[in-house]
């Protein structure tokens, strides 16, 4: 471990030593005029997390960070000059042709033996980290029922059910007036049929259907398709508000809530046993991204994710306009060529969906990633990458897939925050880690969510919302296997019923379905 520098002391990141910008490490920034340990003196003020560059660029000279070309000066720029994202001309994307393919698989690693938590055998052989009773909806028309019905079982039912953790209503904005024969339409059917499978589930998921709309239950559950458990039936409980058994508001009411108990009965029956760290399903995902995630909080997930790998244990990193500047990389670290032809061609198609609604990938920075520090989305997929380690990975997932497969998975999502954590649950998460360096409120109702902070400032400044402190990578109070073996037992520990600050405040969202079919 380093020994921390003082807080005074102007200090910058250098990520490698092929780069010609670093990052301010100082809380607030540097004034005009202070001066490195390296000698090097700033032109003018530089906030925190920005790039300073460390040598005379010139004009239309290659900008690197990582030791990857981050984009061109815009203008010549002294040294000690504040690269500020103005300064830096964005790179072409990289072409999906001639990639390396499976050309930089690390050696594996000691199996990691011993680790194990406390969770939920399911009937299909998955374990869940939580004990919810899930309400699935065919169609939004229902929400306000089913929110209005999930209040009242909370209140009213859940406090007979001590073993039962929540309710949870899994509301979307889909299901009818949308194109339902497009081909683009299985995504979002298939996210929601594979979201009722998720394993905190335990195989109790309930269905509110309205009754007219075009996602039919039968539609949305094809008969043999969903093996849930309820009651002895094949199906999942179904209750359909236009039935004529419902006579006024409160009829319908009572109709969930009867189900509910029955549902309910069931899941508050089943206890907690020692099952192995292997049994763990972890999606990674960064909001709200600085200057800071690819040095601190990235980087002990990452290491955590090859910890959880080597655990026998799944990881699924996403974000496909995050890493698509990175595909080389990816494609390099595929396990065969077949899972490197499917990354090629999730990146085309992601290509050709944004071409298709006349959006470029400079889109996706926004405006309080350039004020942490990234100029545009090459730098932030630098930062983005190294959340996923250095473990082959094994496998990919389209949007809204189920996982069939153990490893390191690359599971193809936009990089939307909730439209992410929604595809990531229908692949089949028990446990969430998301990190930050601006701040967000993120979390699920449907898994516990571990946040990181980049900063210390945040995590000071946010304590009672962020789990883990990874700007002490940044001060030099810890390193990066410090910060990643301390995630790795928190994860064991709250797969195993210790609370997230997520969970203690009841922070989530309602789900977000990606759908690229078009709205009649």
């Amino acid at each position: 471990m380093s020994t921390p520098a003082s807080a005074a002391t102007p200090r910058y990141i250098l990520m490698h030593e092929n780069d010609n910008v670093a990052i301010v490490v100082n809380d607030g920034g540097l004034p005009a005029g202070a001066v490195f340990e390296s000698g090097l003196t700033l032109r003018e003020a530089v906030p925190q997390g920005h790039k300073v560059a460390l040598r005379a660029l010139a004009k239309g000279e290659a900008v690197r960070r990582y030791n990857v070309i981050i984009g061109y000066a815009a203008c010549d720029l002294p040294a000690g000059s504040w690269v500020a994202e103005a300064q830096v001309e964005m790179p072409d994307a990289r072409e999906l042709v001639n990639l390396p393919i499976s050309t930089n698989l690390a050696a594996a690693a000691a199996p990691l033996e011993g680790y194990t938590f406390e969770g939920y055998r399911n009937p299909d052989g998955s374990v869940g980290t939580r004990n919810i009773l899930a309400i699935t909806t065919t169609v939004q028309c229902v929400s306000g029922v089913v929110d209005f019905a999930v209040q009242r079982i909370k209140n009213e039912l859940l406090p007979k059910y001590p073993h039962v953790d929540d309710v949870v209503g899994l509301e979307h904005t889909y299901g009818c007036g949308v194109a339902i024969d497009a081909p683009g339409a299985m995504v979002p059917i298939q996210t929601l049929r594979n979201i009722t499978l998720n394993p905190n589930f335990g195989g109790q998921a309930m269905v509110v259907s309205l009754g007219c709309e075009k996602l039919q239950p039968a539609r949305l559950f094809p008969k043999g398709a969903i093996p849930i458990q309820n009651g002895g039936g094949a199906d999942p409980a179904l209750v359909c508000l236009q039935d004529a058994q419902h006579v006024g508001f409160m009829s319908m009411i009572a109709s969930i809530m009867r189900q509910a108990e029955t549902n309910l009965a069931v899941l508050n029956a089943r206890r907690r046993e020692t099952v192995p760290a292997s049994e763990l399903v972890v999606g990674v995902q960064c909001g709200g991204s600085d200057a800071f995630s690819g040095v601190t909080a990235n980087p002990a997930v990452g290491f955590a994710t090859d910890l959880l790998v080597r655990a026998g244990a799944t990881v699924m990193f996403s974000e496909v306009t995050e890493v698509r500047d990175g595909i080389d990389q990816l494609t390099a670290r595929a396990a065969a060529p077949e899972v490197a032809q499917a990354m090629i061609r999730e990146m085309e198609w992601y290509d050709n969906y944004l071409k298709r609604g006349g959006v470029d990938r400079s889109a996706n920075t926004t405006p309080g990633n350039k004020k942490g520090g990234l100029s545009n989305i090459v730098e932030k997929a630098m930062g983005s990458i190294v959340k996923s380690g250095s473990s082959p990975i094994a496998g990919v997932l389209a949007p809204g897939e189920k996982l069939s497969q153990k490893g390191l998975i690359y599971a193809a999502t936009p990089a939307s925050d909730f439209i992410c954590g929604t595809l990531q649950l229908a692949a089949g998460m028990n446990l969430h880690v998301f990190t930050t360096g601006r701040g967000t409120p993120y979390g699920l109702a449907e898994v516990p969510v571990i946040k990181v902070a980049t900063r210390n400032e945040l995590a000071a400044r946010w304590h009672d919302l962020m789990d883990i402190n990874a700007g002490r990578i940044a001060s030099g109070e810890a390193s990066i296997a410090d910060v990643g073996w301390e995630l790795f037992h928190l994860l064991l520990e709250v797969a195993s019923g210790r609370q997230t600050w997520a969970e203690k405040w009841k922070l989530h969202n309602s789900l977000v379905l990606f759908n690229p079919a078009p709205v009649t």
